[in-house]
């Protein structure tokens, strides 16, 4: 059974005209990493965004963490994360399932785990971070377009978000409100062994969490999401870059914000928009 005994994340609201977000400088680091490859038995891998992602035909769900815990069964499960976060409310449904599995469940950080991925990983009865893995604590972080009914609105909802992440990380560390909120507020980066120290990791790993890193993700998918980070960095909301990249390369331009058609894609155009930016 499970060792630890943490809260549960009450389901919030999603706000009026919310869409979610990943901080620019998280998604530079994320998108330079390498991904590790894993076909290990009971074990689930989250390298990715988390929540649907349409743009780069990814993002890891809820959905898909009960399905490999349901196809695991009541067995010790191991989590694997490299991930930017994402989606708040999808990390809470995650954390969740984590939380409620049946047997033990062991974090280890293969990259980074950011945002709503840092949360998830405090699910774990033991958390592993790799040589060179990073945690990161943030305050809620999005887009919400509507009145000032609606932004009033939001801002009482992402406050319980914020309040419910400090409730995870105070339950797994044991650190005050105060302090927690302070690093939330600083968007605070933890190496490994600061992470241990803090309280939000048990032990550092004895190797490179990149050793033997294998990039199994398709050079299409890659260069979308550099893409992606360098607006990002640039200041362009999520829902702008899905418009703009799905137009530059070849989408169709009367498409929602957040979906993209693969089948246009002109890799030519992703690599001379790819050298324009960073020119």
């Amino acid at each position: 059974m499970t060792l630890r005994v943490l809260p549960e994340a009450k389901a919030v609201q999603v706000p009026q005209g919310y869409s979610w977000d990943v901080p620019s400088n998280v998604l530079a680091r994320w998108v330079d990493m390498p991904m590790a490859a894993s076909d290990a038995p009971e074990t689930v891998t989250i390298y990715d965004v988390i929540g649907e992602d349409a743009w780069t035909g990814g993002g890891f769900t809820a959905k898909r963490m009960n399905a490999a815990l349901r196809s695991i069964g009541a067995k010790d499960v191991t989590v694997k994360i490299n991930s930017p976060g994402g989606s708040t409310f999808e990390g809470f449904a995650i954390y969740n399932e984590l939380r409620q599995h049946k047997a033990k469940v062991t974090i280890e950080v293969m990259g980074i785990a950011a945002s709503a991925a840092a949360y998830i990983a405090m699910a774990g009865d033991e958390i592993r971070m790799g040589l060179g893995s990073f945690l990161m604590v943030h305050n809620s972080w999005g887009m919400v377009v509507g009145n000032r009914n609606d932004l009033v609105g939001a801002m009482d909802i992402l406050q319980q978000v914020d309040n419910a992440q400090i409730d995870i990380f105070e339950a797994r560390t044991g650190l005050s409100r105060a302090t927690i909120e302070k690093y939330m507020d600083a968007e605070t980066f933890f190496g490994a062994a600061d992470a241990v120290k803090s309280g939000f990791a048990d032990s550092v790993m004895d190797t490179n969490a990149m050793d033997g890193a294998v990039a199994h993700v398709a050079p299409q998918i890659n260069a979308k999401k550099q893409l992606d980070a360098l607006l990002a960095q640039s200041g362009v909301p999520r829902s702008e870059r899905r418009r703009m990249l799905n137009e530059a390369t070849g989408g169709m331009h009367d498409a929602a914000p957040t979906v993209t058609h693969d089948a246009g894609l002109d890799a030519a155009a992703v690599a001379q928009l790819l050298k324009t930016l960073r020119s």
